[in-house]
């Protein structure tokens, strides 16, 4: 009799209520992997694009079951064959998916590269760790290519977000100095987040971020995606890192940084330095709300709605 996992995916496109539990046969990790038996997993603002079919490229033959989820946590219960891995069967872990048609988070055991997967932070529920690889990683990703050294300045927007909120952190755990955008009931959280200088989100925030840097800030992360409208807080020949994949518009000479978590999901030695930075207090795991998976149509609508802060996670 064949072993069989959980999934919540799609079998046809159209949006989040489209996603059901479906039985599928368990997968076996070989040489250079780990199977994670998963007890959570985030529920992140690009898992809502993979029950719409966007992710499926124009002239391509949809190949269902899509599964979304880049966030898992769970035990270690199976090591591929000659792994090369201080990971052990038993071990709490926290890990990074690339979603791939039927290969992504929202599973109950998924099969992952070694390298994807690192431990817990120690005293951490397995919510709390879901919470952490996708945002984290692609944060520190951020600022790896912007490069800034400690002292230069740094503006955020979407300040209280998943993202923004670990930009922030990190940034001044790197000893750079942060401003960052907020609207006035945020204020309090990005304030704890460690920003130097908050001001008020919205329209014209960039000539609020210049009346701070009158030559402006070095270096942007645009976390809440604003593009062209927040680019004139930026000196000349400063730096952007843009989600969403936006190569800018190439003015002034400002160079642009497109980041791409996938370009960081074999990277161990990151993913393990959040973690031990999530043990000293620097990262906070925020944690909206959980659902069972078998309601992960509710998570994402409830995502989708919007003003959501903290990681909203399905359990299994």
């Amino acid at each position: 009799m064949t072993e069989t996992t959980r999934i919540v995916g799609v079998t046809e496109f159209g949006g989040a209520e489209k996603l059901h539990v479906i039985e599928v046969p368990i997968d076996h990790a070989g040489p250079g992997e780990v199977r994670v038996a998963v007890h959570a997993a985030a529920v992140n603002p690009t898992d809502t694009y993979i029950p719409l079919g966007a992710r499926v490229r124009p002239g391509q033959e949809p190949n269902f079951p899509y599964v979304p989820g880049m966030d898992v946590a769970g035990v270690i219960d199976e090591i591929g064959e000659g792994t090369d891995t201080d990971l052990k069967i038993g071990d709490r872990v926290m890990g990074i998916v690339v979603p791939n048609e039927a290969h992504g988070g929202y599973r109950a055991s998924i099969v992952l590269p070694a390298e994807s997967v690192t431990h817990a932070p120690a005293g951490t529920s397995h919510v709390e760790a879901a919470s952490l690889p996708m945002n984290g990683l692609t944060a520190r990703l951020a600022l790896d290519l912007l490069g800034l050294q400690p002292g230069q300045v740094l503006a955020v927007t979407g300040a209280a977000g998943a993202f923004g909120g670990y930009v922030v952190q990190l940034a001044k755990a790197d000893g750079l100095t942060v401003i960052a955008d907020s609207s006035e009931s945020d204020e309090e959280l990005v304030r704890g987040f460690g920003a130097d200088i908050i001001v008020r989100r919205g329209e014209n925030v960039a000539d609020r971020f210049r009346e701070h840097f009158a030559d402006g800030v070095d270096a942007l992360a645009d976390g809440s995606v604003q593009g062209e409208q927040v680019l004139s807080a930026v000196k000349d020949d400063g730096k952007v890192a843009t989600v969403r994949f936006w190569k800018g518009n190439g003015e002034r000479q400002l160079q642009f940084f497109p980041v791409g978590v996938a370009n960081y999901w074999k990277n161990r030695e990151a993913l393990d330095a959040l973690r031990q930075q999530a043990e000293e207090g620097v990262l906070s795991l925020r944690i909206a709300k959980t659902f069972p998976a078998e309601d992960a149509a509710a998570a994402q609508q409830m995502l989708i709605g919007g003003g959501v802060r903290g990681r909203i996670v399905l359990e299994f």
